[in-house]
């Protein structure tokens, strides 16, 4: 059962990587390109070589052939310091994102317009790089770079030099398109970071419940009975009354938690209820463990 369920999971989360760095490739081919948005990543240093390059070959180098070019010395790189079970499923990601890149074809989608360009390839891209982020996995460029150099300078995280690196590669394309086009980019970059962390979060939120009742028995007994979910009795203290309580905490799901309201409703209707996020829940009944 558990060799069975390891092996959905593996699909699934080729899926998830074949699915999202489809989605990044076409933002990057069809809406950045097109209107030269430059957003980080070896992509980015890719448009801008496409540009740099357009007048001394036709068209320029074309965005797959400069992603793989950067990546290669990097994952070698990364198999001398890390191993090969660093790598693992980002190199993967690369060769499809290089692939895509290659075979999706560039088409203008925006036409000149850069609201649209933000606003719709920061959608398309967050919502593929929360594909891949999903699949546990990434696309290599500065990603890999700044795990590199976090290496060396472990005093500085890898969100860190990532920004670090992502930011002077926009000011590069800022100073090859102007800073029109660096400003959209910005705003691009902003979208897709809200997209990927929202679809993320998506797959995983669950909602906790804090219960202060009286009748803590009977509402424990409902949602045990009507929702077929686990209840934990705490015990608690009143520092104003000095009383002592009983206070429920449960976890469900997000559509669930109306009916944990209704059923404290029904109960005890002076019931005092706290409602929070729980970001992600591992275990029976919600998402399965996974290596």
């Amino acid at each position: 059962m558990q060799k069975l369920l390891y092996k959905k999971s593996t699909v699934r989360d080729y899926i998830f990587l074949l699915l999202g760095t489809a989605l990044v490739a076409a933002s990057i081919q069809c809406i950045y390109d097109p209107i030269s948005l430059v957003t980080g990543g070896f992509t980015g240093i890719a448009i801008i070589v496409k540009e740099v390059t357009g007048g001394i070959f036709e068209g320029g180098i074309p965005l797959w052939f400069t992603n793989l070019v950067l990546n290669i010395p990097v994952f070698l790189f990364a198999l001398k310091i890390k191993g090969r079970r660093f790598i693992g499923r980002t190199l993967i990601g690369t060769m499809l994102l290089s692939a895509w890149l290659y075979v999706i074809p560039s088409v203008d989608l925006p036409q000149g317009d850069y609201i649209l360009a933000a606003v719709f390839g920061g959608v398309i891209g967050g919502a593929g790089m929360g594909f891949v982020l999903l699949a546990k996995a990434t696309t290599g460029g500065t990603d890999m770079v700044a795990t590199l150099i976090q290496h060396y300078l472990r005093h500085y995280s890898i969100v860190q030099i990532m920004q670090l690196l992502d930011g002077a590669i926009v000011l590069l394309g800022m100073y090859v398109f102007g800073i029109h086009a660096a400003l959209y980019a910005i705003v691009a970059i902003f979208i897709t970071c809200k997209v990927s962390d929202a679809l993320m979060e998506g797959f995983k939120f669950s909602k906790v419940a804090f219960i202060i009742s009286d009748k803590y028995e009977l509402v424990a007994k409902r949602i045990l009975e009507d929702l077929d979910r686990g209840v934990t009795g705490l015990h608690a203290k009143g520092m104003y009354s000095g009383a002592e309580k009983c206070m429920l905490y449960c976890v469900v799901s997000q559509k669930e938690i109306v009916q944990v309201k209704e059923i404290v409703q029904e109960a005890d209707p002076e019931a005092f209820v706290i409602v929070s996020d729980a970001r992600e829940v591992l275990g029976e009944g919600f998402l399965e463990y996974t290596k």
